[in-house]
């Protein structure tokens, strides 16, 4: 431990290098999560969902990403297990940092859409058994998370078949389609912007020193909703149906109404996104900085400063622009035949699911969540409408991820104890 004190700030470069890749990875590979179902319902091009997702991805890590780091950083090893050897809870934490980024871009490279939750959580249970031993782990909250790993896709895709079906109702099997979607998408609209200002408003901005009662929390959410539906409402306007249009199929017309609604949508999924995956990134960077800034104290309450969340937002953002178009075309073309009205449904019902986990602290998988609302929104017209050889393949990458997430960081985990020193 005296080595990594005298050396704290060369460390903590290194820690913060590492969380950057760590977050590059989660931006290369998790934007397919927040961008792929746009780009796959043509709402949007990819040019166009890079640039929305890079504002949000950001906003949403800074601005609420906080309440799942502190999750990832201390909810996961046992304190005790490390109070007289801190030096290895950091050697364990940058082993975890470089095991999961290295897997997320292979993954990234080959267009598999893996769990970046799985590939850091995955890496940190795998050093913490090989170096601190198995009771170092805290089972009951690995539980919980495990357990959300499996409920978090089943609640998307219970909600996206729930959208799916009231669009149905509203709007599709009426005598006017087009006339009802200008009237109730804006309703939906509204539910976007209410879900995204609620949890800023009672978790994220807490994180930059702002506190809101609970009244005044739901109060400003209901009159951004009402805004984001006003704003929808204009847009919707300029929208005309086009004579001849339905001749191919019926619902052309109401699907260029749909594409404004994705736009709202994909940016609610791009925060719900940026929001939840920080944490796989910087979670284990502000476990570091926590062990160097008070001396190896692992009990000790460090406050974490908002340098580490911007590490981590902007990592995902350079991951995204640079290697994201991959994994995204896999998740928004290959599962199932995508609409405007169809993606809408799984965006708004993934990002609703995040956001309310990543507001009570709970790191779920966006990638499980997105795909169990796209394979929600598939069950709404029959099995058939899936792609089921996609889906196993899917399911595959899920498997390996948390093994090769493990191996790869017991090796840097051995490589650093060498390299410092017991």
């Amino acid at each position: 431990m005296e080595f990594l004190m005298a050396h704290s700030h060369a460390i903590l470069i290194l820690a913060a290098v590492c969380g950057f890749f760590m977050a590059w990875g989660v931006g290369a590979n998790d934007v397919a999560n927040a961008m792929g179902t746009s780009v796959g319902a043509r709402a949007l091009t990819v040019k166009q969902a890079v640039f929305i997702a890079i504002i949000f991805e950001f906003a949403g890590a800074y601005l609420a990403g906080g309440e799942v780091t502190e999750t990832v950083r201390s909810g996961i090893i046992q304190s005790e297990a490390v109070n007289e050897n801190p030096h290895l809870l950091v050697y364990g934490m940058l082993a975890s940092l470089l095991a999961a980024g290295i897997w997320l871009v292979v993954a990234s490279a080959y267009g598999w859409p893996v769990s970046t939750t799985h590939s850091i959580i995955g890496a940190i249970v795998g050093f913490a058994i090989v170096g601190l031993g198995m009771d170092s782990v805290k089972w009951d909250k690995m539980g919980g998370i495990v357990s959300s790993w499996v409920t978090s896709p089943l609640i998307a895709g219970f909600i996206a078949f729930a959208l799916v079906k009231s669009v149905q109702k509203l709007i599709l099997d009426t005598e006017n389609p087009f006339a009802r979607a200008k009237r109730y998408v804006p309703f939906y609209m509204f539910l976007t912007g209410f879900m995204i200002a609620m949890v800023t408003m009672t978790k994220g901005l807490k994180h930059v020193g702002v506190n809101l009662s609970g009244g005044q929390a739901t109060l400003y959410a209901v009159l951004i909703g009402i805004g984001v539906a006003l704003i929808g409402a204009a847009l919707l306007s300029r929208v005309k149906e086009i004579p001849g249009e339905n001749h191919a199929f019926r619902f052309t017309s109401v699907e260029r109404v749909f594409a404004v609604l994705m736009i709202f949508t994909a940016c609610a999924m791009a925060f719900a996104h940026g929001s939840n995956d920080v944490a796989n990134a910087v979670g284990p960077l502000a476990a570091i900085y926590s062990v160097l800034s008070t001396g190896g104290e692992i009990g000790a309450r460090a406050a974490m400063p908002s340098w580490i969340l911007l590490v981590g937002a902007t990592g995902i953002v350079f991951g995204l622009a640079l290697l994201g178009t991959r994994v995204m075309l896999t998740v928004g073309k290959r599962i199932t035949e995508l609409t405007p009205s169809r993606g809408f449904a799984a965006e708004l019902a993934a990002a609703s699911t995040v956001v309310l986990a990543s507001g009570i602290g709970v790191p779920i998988s966006t990638t499980h969540t997105l795909v169990g609302a796209v394979l929600g929104v598939g069950m709404a017209r029959g099995i058939s409408a899936l792609n089921l050889r996609v889906i196993g393949t899917i399911f595959t990458s899920w498997i390996v991820t948390l093994p090769a997430g493990a191996l790869l960081s017991i090796l840097f985990f051995y490589f650093f104890k060498g390299l410092f020193g017991d």
